[in-house]
């Protein structure tokens, strides 16, 4: 085992960690398990306590453009109040439930290009310092990969998927960003929308759906925005025809006269989230392409299982992710 850091504000000689996740697969408002691993120093420390911090990559939207930051999202104390004695070794196993809307990073074992990160904090005689910062992959709940499925099988292919700060108004939202997932249309829907907008908001009970259309504008009308809201319960999944189901969402979506969904309400006609600076949900005339950008995704029976256009999109998705837990690791915890 390598200790990966060093306490860096007690100097040469202090305790180092290093946290190990189990290679369980993660999803939304399930079990996150591991160990938290110590090295003790040249001297004994009183480890105070040790909390790991989730901490996503998102998008903020203002008015000067946009901007990436870091959000810490959720905290675990998971051990602490006891002795490191010099040169002692000891593992603190963990096992932590994860916020329900905690972004899935990928479907059917492809990265969307959502960057997760699992950072543990030590206290030590007083100070906090930051451990290592490990990747955490979450995949799709059923209900989410039922909807998921069904797109893909329907014709619509993977865009991109960012995480956007802000809140959906009308929706349970509780953390303070939402992910998105782009996709193009199927062919059926190619001449009535420019692309889809799916955001999946998981709960105890179900889902929310949440489905934009950048609907195309007409011999005498001009293109808008159209949106629609739907619950889904997890009990559910196994009974409900979802290909015929999500095709129904979406002819209703696309009719002439679509603005909003009659399921939900998303307050006046142009802005329905709230970005703290009077911004959309999404500008549909300037989405970002993402490090998932250029994937396409194969319907039939793998649904939206991400495919790579000449291999290129897989390499940019893991050098972004790379470059995210080598180079941002001090400034992680920042949050706007």
């Amino acid at each position: 085992m390598v200790f990966k850091r060093l306490l860096g504000s007690l100097g040469v000689g202090g305790p180092a960690v290093d946290t190990v996740l189990d290679p369980i697969a993660a999803v939304p408002g399930g079990t996150l398990s591991g160990q938290v691993h110590l090295k003790g120093g040249n001297a004994d420390f009183t480890i105070d306590h040790i909390t790991l911090e989730l901490i996503a990559r998102v998008e903020t939207e203002h008015e000067h453009g946009e901007s990436e930051g870091s959000v810490v999202f959720e905290r675990f104390t998971v051990g602490g109040g006891f002795r490191l004695a010099e040169g002692e070794h000891r593992s603190i196993p963990f096992a932590v439930t994860l916020p329900w809307e905690t972004p899935i990073t990928e479907l059917y074992g492809q990265p969307l290009g959502i960057v997760l990160g699992v950072r543990t904090e030590l206290g030590v005689a007083g100070a906090k310092d930051k451990g290592d910062l490990d990747p955490l992959v979450v995949r799709p709940l059923p209900a989410q990969e039922a909807v998921l499925e069904a797109l893909g099988q329907l014709g619509f292919g993977f865009k991109s998927a960012d995480l956007e700060y802000g809140h959906i108004r009308g929706t349970g939202q509780q953390l303070p960003f939402y992910q998105e997932i782009e996709l193009t249309p199927a062919p059926a829907y190619a001449h009535q929308v420019n692309e889809i907008e799916v955001t999946l908001l998981a709960n105890p009970a179900g889902m929310e759906v949440v489905i934009e259309a950048d609907k195309r504008g007409g011999l005498f009308s001009e293109g808008h925005d159209a949106v629609t809201w739907y619950t889904v319960s997890h009990a559910d999944v196994p009974h409900r025809n979802w290909n015929a189901e999500v095709d129904g969402w979406m002819r209703q979506l696309v009719e002439p006269r679509a603005t909003y969904g009659s399921h939900g309400s998303y307050g006046h006609s142009t802005p329905f989230t709230d970005k703290g600076h009077g911004g959309h949900r999404g500008d549909s005339h300037g989405h970002r392409s993402g490090p998932g950008m250029g994937t396409v995704v194969a319907a039939g029976a793998a649904g939206l299982a991400v495919g790579v256009v000449g291999g290129l999109v897989a390499a940019e998705v893991v050098d972004e992710v790379g470059d995210f837990f080598e180079g941002d690791e001090d400034d992680a915890g920042d949050e706007d």
